[in-house]
């Protein structure tokens, strides 16, 4: 059996078996060779790593189900092999919605501290109240005051003060790559929304980055297959930018649509 041969096997192979996640040692001696021959080996044939080739079969085979309609969850935990919906997005958000009685009192008795900082896709105002960050925004030059109202009409009853190195640090924890894989501490965030609004929001989180979803599947994988349009206008009212990955919608046909923040910024983000 030849080089070529033998990686068209284990491509094959990984077609066919990559729910169960094979490891770099069951790879090799399914081609017969040592581990270290065999990564040297696929990475020159198929120009990426095993393990990055087998990442590229799991999420396409998770967006595909999820465009069909399957549950985050069952997809996750059965159809793409992982431990959980959280390994579906390696920024992990533990997203909380304001009460009845939080939402009337528009923030009475809360402090929000927030600030302008840079970040990868330009300047953002962050806010963060008592329990998470309530507030993301991407601003253009000239445009600080403006987004500060919408902060403030937002939580019309809250005392806000303006505090530019906590927005910074918060910054790094949400834009930052970090050097090795593993458990992120997850960011608390809390938005105001309807429960539809919020189902929506959840489940973009679900949205792994790198990959794309329609409204319409979007939509599908909420079990709610004719709310398309309804599902659109919820992503658009997304209250935290990035953080709730909105960005990662397109349009059934291919087309990146349009942006609240910007569809050049979404370009962006999506490369």
């Amino acid at each position: 059996m030849n080089n070529y041969e033998r990686v068209a096997r284990i491509i094959r192979y990984l077609d066919a078996s990559h729910t169960s996640r094979p490891d770099l040692a069951t790879l090799a001696q399914y081609a017969g060779v040592s581990r270290y021959h065999f990564h040297r080996l696929f990475s020159a044939w198929a120009a990426v790593t095993p393990k990055d080739f087998l990442q590229c079969l799991t999420l396409s085979h998770a967006k595909a189900l999820l465009a069909q309609g399957a549950s985050v969850l069952d997809v996750a935990l059965t159809a793409a092999g992982l431990s959980g919906p959280g390994r579906l997005h390696d920024l992990c958000v533990s997203l909380e919605a304001a009460s009845p009685g939080e939402l009337k009192s528009g923030g009475e008795g809360w402090t929000i501290a927030a600030g302008y900082t840079d970040s990868p896709f330009g300047r953002c105002l962050i806010g963060e109240g008592p329990r998470g960050i309530c507030h993301l925004a991407f601003i253009e030059s000239q445009q600080e005051a403006p987004e500060w109202a919408t902060l403030q009409r937002n939580w019309p009853n809250a005392a806000l003060y303006r505090n530019d190195n906590r927005a910074a640090q918060l910054a790094g924890r949400i834009f930052e790559r970090p050097a090795h894989t593993g458990t992120r501490p997850a960011l608390r965030a809390y938005v105001s929304g309807t429960a539809f609004q919020l189902r929506v929001w959840r489940a973009l989180l679900q949205v792994r980055p790198g990959t794309l979803i329609s409204y319409g599947g979007l939509a599908a994988a909420l079990g709610k297959p004719a709310a398309a349009r309804a599902v659109g206008t919820a992503v658009g009212q997304n209250p935290l930018a990035y953080l709730v990955p909105c960005h990662r919608v397109i349009r059934q046909t291919g087309v990146i649509g349009d942006y609240r923040w910007g569809a050049v910024r979404k370009r962006a983000m999506l490369a």
